[in-house]
């Protein structure tokens, strides 16, 4: 048992869950793993949602052994944007969660402008327009008419939901809210105008709670089952993303005109600047970012990249062809392959959910007209080499919005233990790269909890601890100059 108390992350990704220990030991954040578990989408015939029975079982398994080994301070759960459960009026779930890759909401964006035009969502909620978002999962439900709306009571974000079994209060956490293109940045609230103008019943939307917010304490029949008495359950950033940004190990805190930026890579890779409030202008909108709720106030202007999802999805091509490899021999092909030979767009729509990945970068090289490698490490590196160069694109588009210079890119997340990506990055971007933590996530949901019970005073206090228990690594330019050239073929993608 550890001799200092701990708090326990729930971590859940879009592959996988883990269950994290953490606390203050000898002035640094000591970790550990407690459980993973597996997070595989279930298919139905007609639909692709998630397993959340299957998952609230694990986590229970996770804290009944982390409760076994640890005086435990504190719970909370982070997780993805933009998915949600529905309750009906006795509590029970309303239908399976439906998965955003589903292809329900596929061409649905010119449907919800015939509702509330174009110009309008973006200056109610200030988000990047993708046909995943919450607002446009529910209405196609609106639009087909479907039972579950009619009989649903409320809605819980995915990490909402699981808090609500481990306190019974039902809540909906901020950060998490602000991805579902309902939310107005401006007045941290629902926006009526978007969800009435959608036709999504009004009624299903729970009162919105700042991370840091003691929810509650875990309820008895879960603490009868988990061994966790008596302890509160506080809400971390429940969007990933937002308890990462908090794990960036940089001095300040939601400057006005910032020298760094992020990138929370992983499936998705996610590019932006912290700032102190919502940038909801035209030339927000004309670059499709979006503003998300962070920590302490802040803001989160971002982009949201396809990331290591192609990189991700060629292996499990290989693999259901009966050829099995690792990551690190892919990337140690991707390093040994012709730089640039040709170019992916990680945003191309034919890449979202293909049934073979390898087919789809087949027809997008012909389409593209680029010719197909014959050896896979070029089309390993193609796919790394496409996010470096999203990444610049989008990092020259940071700087337009805030009018400053970008000097330092923070990765953060899976990504970060990538050294050819980071090193990639840091030539087509010409930018010094700072790589980890890798656990960033699960580090930010552990500091926002300490700063919600008082152990940690505010989120530079959180950093500070940051840079005190990781050391990252560094990154320079090396050779630029081939991704200047590859910038202009990328421009020509379409992209």
């Amino acid at each position: 048992m550890t001799d200092y108390p701990v708090h326990l992350a729930i971590d859940l990704g879009a592959s996988g869950g883990r269950v994290i220990s953490g606390g203050i030991a000898d002035d640094a954040l000591r970790m550990e793993t407690v459980a993973r578990f597996a997070n595989e989408p279930v298919l139905l015939p007609n639909q692709m949602c998630w397993n959340m029975l299957g998952l609230w079982s694990e986590i229970q398994h996770g804290l009944r052994q982390a409760a076994d080994n640890s005086r435990v301070a504190s719970v909370g759960v982070a997780t993805w944007g933009v998915d949600y459960v529905l309750l009906d009026r006795d509590d029970h779930l309303v239908g399976p969660a439906v998965h955003y890759r589903d292809p329900r909401t596929r061409g649905i964006l010119p449907h919800a402008y015939e509702r509330v035009p174009r110009e309008t969502l973006f200056a109610e909620t200030g988000l990047q327009f993708m046909e995943i978002n919450t607002a446009y999962q529910l209405l196609a439900d609106v639009r087909a008419s479907a039972a579950r709306l009619q009989i649903a009571e409320s809605l819980l974000m995915i990490p909402d939901f699981f808090h609500w079994l481990l306190t019974g209060v039902k809540s909906a956490e901020m950060t998490n809210a602000s991805t579902t293109q309902l939310f107005n940045p401006q007045t941290r609230d629902w926006s009526d105008t978007v969800i009435e103008g959608l036709g999504i019943p009004r009624g299903l939307f729970c009162t919105i709670q700042p991370p840091g917010t003691t929810l509650g304490m875990v309820q008895p029949s879960v603490a009868s089952r988990t061994g966790l008495r008596d302890v509160p359950v506080v809400l971390p950033a429940t969007h990933d993303t937002g308890s990462a940004v908090l794990a960036v190990p940089a001095n300040g805190f939601a400057p006005s005109h910032p020298d760094w930026c992020y990138i929370s890579s992983g499936t998705w890779s996610l590019i932006g600047c912290e700032l102190p409030a919502a940038k909801i202008t035209d030339a927000c909108a004309a670059l499709n970012f979006t503003n998300e709720c962070g920590v302490g106030g802040s803001t989160r202007l971002l982009k949201n990249i396809g990331g290591l999802w192609i990189f991700q999805q060629i292996r499990a091509a290989l693999e259901r062809q009966g050829r099995e490899i690792s990551w690190e021999d892919m990337v140690a092909k991707a390093a040994s392959a012709t730089p640039l030979s040709f170019l992916l767009d990680p945003d191309d729509p034919e890449f979202v959910a293909p049934e073979n990945m390898i087919e789809a970068i087949r027809g997008t090289t012909r389409r593209t007209g680029q010719t197909f490698p014959d050896d896979e490490g070029s089309l390993f590196r193609a796919a790394l080499e496409g996010l470096a160069l999203r990444y610049r694109k989008s990092i020259e588009a940071l700087e337009s919005l805030t009018g400053s210079r970008i000097e330092t890119i923070h990765v953060v997340g899976g990504g970060s233990q990538n050294p050819l990506l980071c090193q990639m990055t840091a030539d087509a971007c010409g930018r010094r790269v700072v790589a980890g933590p890798a656990e960033a996530t699960a580090i930010g949901n552990l500091l926002m909890q300490m700063i919600g019970i008082g152990t940690l005073s505010s989120v530079e206090d959180a950093r500070a601890l940051v840079r005190r228990s990781f050391n990252p690594n560094i990154y320079e330019p090396q050779n630029t100059a081939p991704y200047d050239e590859a910038a202009a073929r990328f421009e020509r993608l379409g992209s």
